[in-house]
């Protein structure tokens, strides 16, 4: 299965492009942004269908969303003049990695902990307890290890919340939020196998809200 990524960079003229990157319900515009690019029709959710994982990240050149997926996205199903979308296979990059080699890493994720029910009662947790600081970064490299990583450097950094509400018009809506924090840094691959697998399938909760999406760069090696 070929894994696609795409850069998207929104028009300043957009006033939907505007519109969708601006507040703290960007991760459900978004969400509902994303998936216009890919058929509709499917059976069950969408995003799950088309693995869709992606992020929104400021850069020097100003705002981009990053979007992986098992199919090609199509950008004219886009508003017009949206932004400019550029799409590349990730097959090299899946094919090279291998065991031992060092990559360079990002990921917007929502860590969390789910404590057990005698934990929640003793000291009136609720279900989900959201993590920052040294917690996140230990969750992190929870997760890192769980994905064939060594994390050999971590840089965490609080971003805002993802906050809202989705559901239809008419139906009952469900309240949506997430922390959310970013990782960089270098890891040494210890499983390539399983880091596939993590990559196709995303790292932790909020994947349809822009969380989870693991990106990789194989780092330089010095002559």
């Amino acid at each position: 299965m070929t894994l696609w990524l795409s850069r998207i960079v929104p028009s300043p003229s957009s006033r939907e492009a505007r519109r969708d990157l601006s507040g703290s319900d960007q991760g459900i515009r978004l969400h509902q942004r994303m998936l216009q690019m890919f058929p509709d029709g499917v059976e069950g959710p969408a995003r799950a269908a088309f693995g869709v994982l992606f992020r929104a990240e400021e850069t020097p050149r100003g705002p981009q969303i990053l979007l992986q997926s098992h199919i090609q996205p199509d950008p004219t199903r886009l508003p017009d003049a949206y932004g400019n979308v550029e799409t590349r296979s990730l097959d090299s990059l899946m094919s090279h990695l291998h065991k031992g080699m060092t990559v360079n890493y990002r990921c917007v994720a929502s860590p969390v902990r789910k404590p057990g029910a005698t934990s929640r009662e003793a000291y009136k947790l609720p279900p989900v307890v959201p993590l920052s600081g040294n917690a996140a970064v230990e969750w992190w490299e929870r997760q890192s290890a769980a994905a064939g990583l060594e994390p050999l450097h971590v840089t965490a950094h609080p971003l805002a919340k993802v906050r809202g509400q989705q559901g239809s018009k008419s139906g009952a809506k469900n309240r949506i939020q997430h922390g959310r924090t970013q990782f960089d840094g270098a890891a040494r691959v210890l499983d390539a196998d399983l880091l596939r697998e993590k990559l196709t399938a995303g790292i932790g909760p909020g994947k349809a809200y822009g969380c989870g999406l693991l990106t990789l760069a194989p780092t330089q090696r010095r002559s």
